[in-house]
């Protein structure tokens, strides 16, 4: 059987190869056993046919013919070749400028039957309020005089939905419609439902043990959907926000000791009637480390090891902290490039002993290759100068690359406040010797329109309206005027400042100002100001500041009471005030918008005397200290002191110090220091000198950050006297030079409709004729 198996098979290859052969014998045109009308048949169908004579295009209106035919495969003199054909048909619907072709043939002329895709005449987009027409038109790609095509306009309504979903409405959705005009044109109109922005209705944790899900939700940038929260848009779903999320809890834990943390997902439940999202967070906390030995090595000969060894942040012994790290790494970088070493590299090495939960630190640092930067490119920047740009950066063409500088560098444009994005990267330059740095920014609203409204206890109602524009034609320079109008006070102003006066790091500007304010309720009086100015100030160090200033100034007192003190009705009368000053400000707060370590120093002094009718020195001093005891508690001490000395004649009442108020809480305005006692209203008359102290605890108090609800403790002190007037003529002043002291409570709510502080003050020391003030509110908003 095996044999009769094997033969079997055999004969049935050789009669598969038989019938191969046959079948492409017959493909090549022979005619074999009597089949012969299947094979010319077939031959016919496979030879060439006619020749072409004309190509003729029909339906074409706009499009020419021949550009047609350029589209085209075939060509007169050609033989018609149906795969050619084919692939004609093919080159034409890819254009994209035809809506159906057809082709037939008649004998040697082929007929090309086109329908032409309509042109845009107009795109309009319909129920859109939460985004802006020109972001939306930004999206698509259909615009006026461009070919229709429903493969585009699907891409454009994809485009806009997702538009809609990175802005938080998942539920939006968008209807094209087309409106049919003469001459084959159409409107194209976008129907668009917003609906409502799709919240965020929980955030959950899954494997967090040692901090709450509470806790961990301030740590993220994204929040819960609340009703306080309608002015913000954190509690809308943005899976951006959510890497950034991620990157925020790493952070939080890796400075807290968890060197093993890492997220295992995040995830974005949308509910079944897509009203709001689900987010949950697994984590993997794993343990806490402590740093175990850490050193600095460096064979650099100019760099000093007990210097080295003082600028790390790292302690043996201490809770392990990422951030330490990166502060480390940045002072060292910094003080190998002031001894010289710009090309220095600091690697931090790392070496993890899990059993014993410690890492041990080494800061290797060593001299790196030598780069400079051969050409610093800035892109982004349509209405922004380059110059404003370049300005800002620590390094020019030409100049050893230093990534502190660069550092710096991306920071002081960020801080311009022009851009909402700012982007530097490297690229390799012509030579291995040599980077190119490229500055990549996004413009952004530089001018605002600002109208105000709010409530104090000092000034009941104030409304207000300012206008300003940070970088006035795109040069950086500082324009300003405000109108702000209350019970007690009337003021317009206009600033201009020039930050980089004469294309220098100078500053240059000049001011004009008018102001009214009643004094009736301290004083008994009103007084008006009006004048000009001129600033000009350059840098002396990196922390510190000059700034020189020029002042002419008309006051008037005016609308004095009949039962004023007779030191008011003496003032009664205008003057003119020719003022030169300086100011020195030194700044070593780590951070000047919201500090939580370091300390600043402003000295001021003014001379009145330079042409006017009051000649006097005054001198200020302000100083104030920044310390973090531990995350939340913030402690800050302030200090504060002038003093004023007419020369050849008294200090006129106008150039008196009136504390109270903000300055030492717990009094009013005005309500410490000298006051005439014999007058009805017992008006204060101001003081020659003070000096006032605070130290102010700030604390958590329970209430989630989201809130933006801050709270402080306080102790307000100081000594304020010391006026010249003659007691025989106005006996009835009294003037001690004495201490005064107040505790209170702060909270301070960054509210939806503006800032809010509160406090309460209860006043330790006084003198019997101080004016007390235990609650002041101050309130405003922006719109």
């Amino acid at each position: 059987m095996g044999r009769l198996a094997g033969f079997v098979t055999g004969i049935a290859n050789v009669g598969g190869l038989a019938a191969t052969l046959f079948f492409a014998w017959a493909l090549a045109g022979a005619v074999p056993f009597g089949m012969g009308s299947a094979g010319a048949a077939l031959a016919q169908e496979t030879s060439p046919g006619p020749v072409i004579t004309e190509i003729a295009v029909q339906g074409n209106q706009r499009i020419e013919s021949d550009t047609v035919r350029s589209y085209m495969l075939l060509r007169p003199g050609m033989s018609y070749d149906p795969s050619i054909a084919d692939a004609s048909l093919k080159q034409l619907f890819g254009t994209g400028l035809f809506a159906d072709i057809t082709m037939r043939q008649q004998g040697g002329r082929v007929i090309v039957s086109v329908v032409e895709n309509p042109i845009v005449n107009r795109v309009a987009f319909e129920g859109n309020s939460a985004l802006k027409e020109e972001d939306l038109q930004k999206e698509v790609q259909l615009q006026p005089r461009v070919v229709y095509t429903r493969a585009k306009v699907q891409g454009d309504v994809t485009r806009m939905i997702e538009l809609y979903r990175r802005s938080g409405r998942f539920s939006a959705s968008v209807e094209p419609k087309v409106i049919q005009l003469p001459q084959n044109r159409v409107d194209l109109v976008f129907e668009i439902t917003e609906g409502p922005k799709t919240k965020i209705a929980s955030i959950n944790f899954i494997g967090n043990t040692r901090f709450s899900d509470g806790k961990l939700r301030e740590v993220v940038s994204t929040g819960e959907s609340a009703w306080w929260k309608f002015l913000s848009s954190s509690d809308t779903y943005d899976p951006d926000r959510l890497t950034y999320d991620r990157e925020l809890l790493r952070r939080y834990y890796l400075q807290r000791g968890y060197a093993d943390f890492r997220v295992v997902s995040a995830v974005a439940d949308l509910s079944r009637d897509d009203a709001a999202f689900h987010i949950t967070f697994t984590v993997d906390e794993g343990e806490v480390y402590e740093f175990g030995d850490v050193a600095v090595k460096t064979s650099l000969d100019k760099l000093d090891q007990a210097e080295l060894d003082s600028l790390v942040l790292a302690k043996s012994g201490e809770i392990y902290n990422a951030g330490l790290i990166d502060k480390t790494i940045d002072a060292l970088t910094f003080a190998a490039g002031t001894s010289g070493y710009a090309f220095a590299e600091v690697r931090p090495r790392v070496s993890r002993r899990k059993d014993e939960r410690v890492i041990d630190l080494t800061f290797q640092i060593t001299e790196g290759p030598r780069v400079y930067v051969e050409r610093i490119n800035i892109t982004g920047n349509s209405r922004t100068l380059d110059k404003v740009v370049r300005r800002q950066m620590r390094m020019s063409e030409g100049d050893a690359f230093n990534k502190v500088l660069l550092d710096k560098s991306e920071k002081n444009i960020r801080a311009l406040q022009y851009f909402s994005r700012v982007n530097v990267t490297q690229d390799p330059g012509t030579a291995p010797d040599k980077t190119i740095l490229n500055v990549d920014v996004q413009e952004q609203s530089t001018g605002s329109l600002s109208l105000s409204a709010g409530f104090s206890t000092l000034d009941n109602a104030v409304a207000g309206i300012q206008l300003s524009e940070r970088n006035f034609l795109g040069r950086g320079l500082q324009l300003s005027t405000s109108l702000s109008i209350s019970k007690r006070r009337q003021l317009i102003e206009f600033h201009y400042t020039d930050p980089y006066f004469l294309d220098r790091d100078l500053v240059g500007g000049f001011d004009l100002f008018g102001s009214e304010t009643n004094f009736q309720n301290e004083s008994s009086f009103d007084s008006r100001s009006q004048g000009f100015g001129f600033r000009f100030g350059f840098p002396l160090s990196e922390k510190s500041r000059f700034l020189a200033r020029y002042q002419f100034r008309f006051d008037e007192i005016f609308n004095v009471h009949p039962a004023a003190s007779p030191v008011v009705k003496a003032a009664e009368g205008s003057d003119y005030r020719s003022i030169i000053g300086y100011d020195y400000y030194y700044d070593n707060r780590n951070d000047p918008i919201d500090p939580t370590g370091g300390w600043d120093f402003l000295f001021t002094q003014n001379f009145a005397g330079l042409g006017g009718t009051v000649r006097y020195v005054s001198t200020e001093v302000l100083t104030r200290y920044y310390y973090q005891i531990a995350e939340g508690f913030l402690t800050s001490w302030r200090l504060d002191g002038g003093y004023v000395q007419g020369v050849g004649q008294d200090v006129e009442l106008n150039d008196h110090f009136f504390k109270g108020g903000s300055t030492i809480r717990g009094f009013a305005r005005a309500g410490v220091g000298p006051r005439d006692l014999a007058s009805p209203n017992r008006d204060s008359v101001g003081a020659k000198a003070f000096i006032f102290g605070t130290s102010e605890l700030s604390f958590p108090n329970g209430i989630p950050e989201a809130l933006g609800i801050r709270t402080s403790v306080f102790v307000d002190a100081g000594y304020i006297g010391y006026s010249d007037f003659d007691r025989t003529l106005f006996p009835g002043v009294v003037d001690d030079f004495a201490p005064r002291a107040s505790v209170g409570l702060s909270l301070y709510w960054q509210s939806p409709f503006g800032p809010i502080r509160l406090d309460f003050a209860n006043v330790l020391l006084e003198e019997p004729y101080d004016e007390q003030e235990t609650f002041r509110f101050s309130a405003g908003t922006s719109f």
